[in-house]
């Protein structure tokens, strides 16, 4: 349910995190440095960041600082091997939320990953809240103007994609990707179908809109 992006430049590392990850039920990114987690940012809805300090290219530090200029609510958990007070300093300077020594105890990862998705306020029921309309991810449900509305699994994905990051260009290839899958059979024209079901059921809510960027995709507006 919850997008996790793990940046570490050691290819056993983001193994086994991934593995630990996908058993608790997370979804999961890596990246081998923070150039490419920035990337994955970029393109990606991720609930939380875990980040080692060296690596090429960009460092944990300057990696954290960047994604903190831009996600000011994002967790980030910091896992390295570097244990002096220094480091853990630095790194809570950098906007990180915790940190934690390798080697690595994965129930403690785990454990320290909840608390930390408590803080910032994501439940397990993985709401999302756009004035007074209410998208429950649990049961594919959307409350607002005196409805609730079940939506079939696709629409509603691919609606909670859309305003989870309002104002993003996702593109139909981008979308299929994430919603359908990559081995899904159906061309990216069924992305234009259901924004159609959408924009249909959803007329008269004013909260938001979805929008056509011509040539490239979709994205979701607020009007708040």
């Amino acid at each position: 349910m919850f997008h996790i992006l793990v940046v570490d430049d050691d290819k056993n590392t983001r193994f086994l995190m991934r593995e630990i990850l996908e058993m608790e039920h997370y979804t999961v990114f890596t990246a081998k440095n923070g150039v490419e987690g920035l990337e994955v940012l970029s393109l990606e809805h991720i609930d939380l960041v875990i980040v080692d300090i060296m690596m090429p290219k960009m460092d944990g530090y300057k990696f954290t600082e960047e994604v903190r200029s831009t996600f000011n609510q994002m967790p980030i958990l910091m896992v390295s091997a570097k244990q002096l007070p220094e480091d853990r300093k630095k790194g809570f300077l950098a906007g990180i939320d915790d940190y934690l020594s390798k080697p690595v105890d994965y129930e403690e990862l785990v454990l320290r990953i909840k608390a930390l998705l408590r803080r910032a306020n994501i439940v397990h029921e993985s709401k999302l809240t756009i004035g007074d309309v209410v998208l429950d991810y649990n049961s594919y449900t959307v409350t607002g103007h005196g409805q609730v509305i079940e939506l079939p699994q696709k629409e509603f994905l691919l609606m909670y994609k859309l305003l989870s990051s309002p104002n993003k260009i996702f593109t139909r290839i981008q979308l299929m990707d994430e919603i359908w899958g990559m081995d899904c059979d159906t061309g990216w024209e069924t992305v234009t179908v259901h924004i159609g079901r959408l924009r249909k059921r959803f007329d008269t809510f004013t909260e938001f809109s979805f929008e056509s960027i011509r040539g490239l995709g979709y994205k979701a507006v607020l009007h708040l």
